[in-house]
């Protein structure tokens, strides 16, 4: 597709594919909400990643999220603690309950840059996402992008929602939040492990693209290769 070919839309609704471009200035999600044009819930990405723009209407599963309490450290360090997770979340920094909870609830008291976010889906807990502004962590501001990106790091943690979809579809609730929250932003910032391809290819679904690798010291003293990951938010929200 040429510089200046239209970007084509597609929304799937209860098995229909309805189909639409996305005119001047306008951004991917107003082009999908204005080609369904539903009474009842938003287009939440299906797959951003290739030419046509995928998006998907979902009545039965509403993907929702709220911000972190105290009461939800149970369910962090369970999730936390989840193998599947502790091989690509900072390996080895947190594997008990106290040295969990001592990370995470200055965050959830706010005294730290991060905030955290439990991912609802049909009200039930399932995951969990953390955000922050690029520079005031100025270690990681020196490998990442501009300072005024927002850096985004997310985590599935009930093992029957890996592999359903839901990965794009919480960012994207995340990203609808971050738009009132952080006005100003241009950009939103995820970098994984270079090998975690289902990561990678969950991003690029919702929206992100890859760009700079970089090396990231890890507490253990290690170095692990991360990919730079960036969504344009004007383009892919408005």
């Amino acid at each position: 597709m040429s510089a200046d070919a239209p970007v084509h839309v597609v929304v799937l609704d209860r098995g229909r594919e309805l189909t639409g471009v996305v005119r001047e200035g306008e951004s991917w999600a107003a082009a999908a909400r204005r080609t369904c044009a539903s009474m009842h819930t938003e287009p939440e990405p299906f797959d951003l990643s290739g030419e046509v723009k995928r998006f998907v209407v979902d009545h039965d599963i509403r993907v929702a999220i709220r911000a972190m309490t105290r009461a939800d450290l149970d369910d962090l360090v369970a999730w936390r603690t989840n193998e599947a997770l502790m091989r690509w979340w900072t390996p080895g920094e947190l594997t008990d309950r106290d040295s969990i909870v001592a990370k995470y609830a200055d965050r959830i008291d706010g005294l730290s840059p991060t905030r955290m976010w439990v991912v609802e889906v049909n009200g039930r807990s399932v995951g969990f996402v953390q955000d922050y502004r690029i520079g005031d962590y100025p270690d990681y501001a020196v490998l990442g992008p501009d300072p005024d990106s927002i850096g985004v790091d997310y985590a599935i943690g009930s093992d029957q929602w890996r592999g359903q979809g839901l990965g794009q579809r919480m960012l994207w609730a995340w990203m609808r939040r971050a738009r009132t929250r952080f006005p100003d932003a241009v950009t939103y910032f995820a970098a994984p492990d270079h090998r975690n391809a289902a990561s990678l290819r969950v991003l690029a679904k919702a929206g992100f693209t890859q760009g700079l690798w970089f090396d990231e010291p890890q507490p253990d003293g290690s170095t692990t290769t991360m990919v730079g990951c960036s969504l344009d938010v004007a383009r892919v929200i408005g």
